[in-house]
């Protein structure tokens, strides 16, 4: 029951998400999905990593013969495309097998060998469609939203030393060398994302169950939820701002050679264009969703986690796309929304309500500070600095030793007859 109302409750928003998109006269998520069937995908990448999740559930040689297709299709289509003199872009072969694998979970599968391919199927859609309702809120944030808070939140960094603006200035420093490698590992946050996913799902073919909690899902709800906060806290970065990318529409050309003054901060109009989404940084909070989940692999993926978590942190301050109390909100948005997903798996109880609510009373109370008592903040570095990274480091410990309690909790044995019976390979 409470799978059926979560997934009608998603269908809904994709739904409404969809009106609201043709409402403001472009294509929403369902659109842009349904024509990558046969026009060319935005991100091939993408649609082969929906994919590689759907074939988790398969045999070692129903994935030989599904990534073949895949290949197979893409070769027509790249064909086709190139004697047409069109772009050669590839991708519609995944998105093909995927819905495959759907027909055929419906017409030739039965019982829990019908979930679980399902289960597989949704779970690679999930990761393509994720990524384009998320482009379409971030268009909906720009027209909706035409007055942003940059002026609260630059203000507000004071507190914190105006990291921004340190890092933009250690980035330049770098040259082309640094930008690159960044841009690189900032861009490529959803490929590795999916290689731990996938490290994760590894054993699901064999058990023919999926784990009780992995990176997936969480990467999933913090980018459905995360930009309804950007609905309520409309802010485009100091790069735009501030910066040379705001055109005349930026306070001044300020960022990252100079910090912005310290006055009296109010709303300012902004383009229709930019999207407004820095509150908070969703690229800080994947990153540290997926250092988390890296913590119980090898000794390699824990060094590939703390590095994603690392250079994101670099890049998002580096490139001027978000303030430091932007990162600062997105690792309490993050940790929340573990701490969530753990209980949601595990079960709740006193110990889980309790983490959440630590975490969304900071969370809220960020925003609060950000919005209403910037100056102040900016007046007592010496003082609020620390509190604000205090306060987030307060919902990090409390996550840490309340999973640690979780995992040392002896499990209570589960009876024989209750045990799931074994079940048959796919066919």
């Amino acid at each position: 029951m409470l799978w059926t109302v979560a997934g009608l409750a998603t269908l809904g928003f994709i739904v409404a998400l969809e009106f609201a998109a043709h409402h403001y006269g472009m294509a929403g998520p369902v659109s842009n999905l349904a024509r990558e069937v046969i026009f060319a995908p935005r991100s091939g990448p993408l649609l082969y990593a929906g994919l590689a999740l759907t074939m988790v559930v398969l045999t070692w040689r129903q994935r030989a013969i599904a990534l073949g297709a895949a290949v197979g299709i893409d070769l027509v289509f790249l064909l086709v495309r190139w004697i047409a003199d069109a772009p050669l872009i590839f991708g519609n072969g995944a998105l093909w097998v995927i819905l495959g694998c759907a027909a055929i979970a419906v017409t030739r599968r039965g019982g829990r060998e019908r979930a679980l391919l399902l289960k597989g199927v949704g779970l690679g859609l999930l990761l393509v469609a994720g990524h384009k309702i998320g482009d379409t809120w971030l268009v909906i944030t720009s027209k909706t939203r035409p007055m942003v808070l940059d002026q609260y939140v630059a203000t507000a960094d004071h507190a914190l030393g105006n990291p921004s603006w340190l890092v933009g200035q250690f980035v330049d420093a770098t040259g082309a060398f640094g930008y690159y490698s960044l841009h690189l590992v900032y861009g490529q946050l959803p490929l590795a994302a999916a290689i731990v996913g996938l490290y994760q799902l590894r054993n699901v073919a064999v058990e023919r169950r999926f784990p009780q909690h992995h990176l997936v899902r969480t990467f999933l709800v913090i980018g459905l939820i995360g930009p309804a906060v950007y609905m309520i806290f409309p802010v485009v970065g100091p790069i735009f701002a501030y910066g040379a990318d705001g055109g005349h529409w930026a306070t001044a050309d300020l960022w990252p050679g100079t910090p912005s003054p310290v006055g009296t901060p109010h709303a300012m109009p902004f383009d229709g264009v930019t999207p407004r989404n820095c509150m908070p940084s969703l690229h800080t909070a994947w990153a540290t969703s997926l250092f988390i989940h890296t913590r119980q692999g090898s000794r390699l993926m824990r060094f590939a986690g703390a590095f994603w978590l690392v250079a994101t942190l670099t890049a998002t301050l580096g490139f001027g796309y978000h303030y430091g109390a932007d990162l600062v909100a997105g690792v309490v948005f993050a940790v929340t929304i573990e701490a969530a997903m753990r209980a949601f798996a595990r079960g709740w109880d006193r110990s889980s309500a309790q983490l959440v609510v630590h975490g969304t009373v900071v969370f809220t109370a960020l925003l609060l500070a950000y919005r209403w008592l910037p100056t102040e903040l900016a007046a007592r570095p010496w003082l609020y600095g620390p509190l604000l990274i205090l306060a987030m480091a307060s919902v990090v410990h409390n996550y840490a030793r309340t999973t640690k309690l979780w995992d040392t909790a002896p499990q209570a044995a589960v009876p024989a007859a209750a045990q799931p019976e074994p079940q048959p390979e796919l066919a």
